[in-house]
C-alpha cells in the first residue's frame, strides 16, 4: 500500500520516534515540580521553545505549546475576540478556512459577533483588496489560511497583513500555518503576522501538540483556565516528550524545505500532467500551489467511491481534508470557487512525501487510469 495522505498525517522522523521515547522514559516529571526532575523537564521545555522560536525568526517568549492546530486556531480566534472585544466584534475571514477556524467564526457568531466570509475566486485564491476592502475600525481579528489543506492554493499573505495594517492597524492577523510550514517559507514578519499556528504531525512529529507564536504584546483570553503554565495563556500540565520531539520535527522540517520542495515538485507537476490528460478528471489544484497537494474532481462520481477503488488497488488517498472527510456533504472548498456539487462531491487529494518517488507516482498513475476506467465500466453497466 503506498501512502498518499501526508496532508493529513505525516509518518514521524525516526530521530522524533526516538527523542519522543527517550524523554518519555527519563523525563516523567511534572515540569511545574520544583524538585530536580520537574526542573530538569521544565529546561526541556525552555530549550524546546528556542528551537521553535529560532525556526521562526522570533522570541521564545512568543512561542506557546497547546494540543494541536485545532486549539492553537481555537484560541487564535476566539481568544483574540474574547480579550479585544472591546475594540470591536467583527472578524474577517474567508470561505476556505479550516473547520478549525470556519467554525470557530461560527461559533462567535451566535455569541453576537459579526464575521465577513470572503470569496476565493475560480482559483480558490483570495484577492488581497477584498480581504482589505471587508476590514473596519470595530475589526478585531483577520484570519486567513497560508496553504489550503484541501485543494493546496498559497494565499498571498504579505500583501493581505500590509493592507490589513494600512486600513487599520490595531486589527489582528491570525495566519494558519499548518500546511505552509516545512513546504513554502513562512516569513511571519514580513507578513506582519500576530498569530500563526502549526501542527506537529503535519511536520513528522508526533500527534497531540500544536504551535501557537503569538506577538508580543498581544494578549489572548485563555480558553483553558487552571494553572499559570504557557504564560498564563493555556493551563495544564505540558506534555513534555511531545513538545520536545516536536520542537525536533520542526527544526528538521524546517533545514529540509528547500531541498523536499525541489525534489517534490517535478513529482507533482508530472502526475498533474497525467491527470489532465484524463477526460472524466478536473484538475482543481494549482501548478504554483503548494509543493505537495494535488487535487482534481470525477464529477458525477462521489469521491470516496473512487477514492475506495483506489485503495483495492494499493494506493491510500483522501477525498478531503481529513477533519472532513467522513462527511457525505459536497466539498465547501470547491463549492466556494464555483465548482458544481458533482464536481464538489468527486473531489480527491493526493498529498505527497518526501518518501515518494518517480516509481511511486507512476504506479499510482497507473492505478488511477485503471480505477477510472472500471469505474465508467460499472457506471455505464448500470445505465
Amino acid at each position: 500500500m503506498l501512502y498518499w495522505d501526508y496532508a493529513a498525517a505525516a509518518p514521524p522522523y525516526e530521530e522524533v520516534v526516538q527523542t519522543l521515547e527517550q524523554v518519555m522514559r527519563k523525563h516523567f516529571a511534572n515540569p511545574s515540580s520544583l524538585h530536580r526532575a520537574g526542573e530538569e523537564a521544565d529546561k526541556l521545555i525552555k530549550r524546546a521553545r528556542e528551537v521553535c522560536a529560532a525556526a521562526l525568526d522570533v522570541m521564545p517568549q512568543e512561542i506557546i505549546f497547546t494540543s494541536g492546530a485545532t486549539e492553537s486556531n481555537n484560541l487564535a480566534v476566539k481568544g483574540a475576540a474574547l480579550q479585544y472585544q472591546s475594540r470591536g466584534r467583527h472578524i474577517v475571514t474567508t470561505e476556505l478556512e479550516h473547520p478549525s477556524v470556519y467554525e470557530s467564526c461560527l461559533q462567535l457568531q451566535k455569541l453576537g459577533w459579526e464575521v465577513t466570509f470572503v470569496a476565493p475566486d475560480p482559483q480558490g485564491v483570495v484577492e488581497p483588496s477584498r480581504i482589505a476592502a471587508a476590514v473596519r475600525p470595530d475589526t478585531v481579528l483577520v484570519s486567513v489560511m497560508h496553504v489550503n489543506n484541501e485543494i493546496g492554493t498559497v494565499q498571498p499573505l504579505r500583501e493581505i497583513g500590509q493592507l490589513v495594517k494600512a486600513v487599520n492597524r490595531r486589527t489582528l492577523f491570525h495566519v494558519d500555518g499548518v500546511q505552509g510550514y516545512g513546504k513554502l517559507e513562512a516569513p511571519l514578519k514580513d507578513w506582519q503576522a500576530d498569530l500563526y499556528s502549526l501542527s506537529a504531525h503535519k511536520l513528522r512529529g508526533p500527534r497531540g501538540t500544536g504551535i501557537l507564536y503569538v506577538r508580543e504584546g498581544v494578549t489572548l483570553f485563555p480558553l483553558l483556565t487552571g494553572g499559570s503554565q504557557e504564560q498564563g495563556k493555556r493551563a495544564g500540565t505540558e506534555n513534555v516528550p511531545n513538545i520536545v520531539a516536536s520542537a525536533k520535527a520542526m527544526r528538521m522540517s524546517g533545514e529540509q524545505r528547500e531541498a523536499f520542495s525541489a525534489r517534490i515538485r517535478p513529482l507533482k507537476a508530472q502526475l498533474e500532467n497525467y491527470i489532465a490528460g484524463i477526460p472524466e478528471l478536473v484538475l482543481n489544484s494549482m501548478e504554483d500551489g503548494a509543493p505537495h497537494i494535488v487535487h482534481f474532481s470525477y464529477p458525477g462520481m462521489k469521491g470516496e467511491v473512487l477514492a475506495r477503488r483506489l485503495e483495492e488497488l494499493g494506493m491510500a488517498v483522501a477525498t478531503r481534508s481529513a477533519c472532513s472527510s467522513r462527511l457525505a456533504e459536497p466539498s465547501r472548498i470547491l463549492l466556494s470557487m464555483g465548482r458544481d456539487t458533482a464536481a464538489a462531491l468527486g473531489g480527491i487529494r493526493i498529498s505527497l512525501g518526501d518518501s515518494h518517488t518517480q516509481q511511486d507516482v507512476s504506479r499510482l498513475e497507473q492505478a488511477l487510469l485503471a480505477a477510472v476506467q472500471s469505474l465508467k465500466i460499472a457506471e455505464g453497466g448500470m445505465k
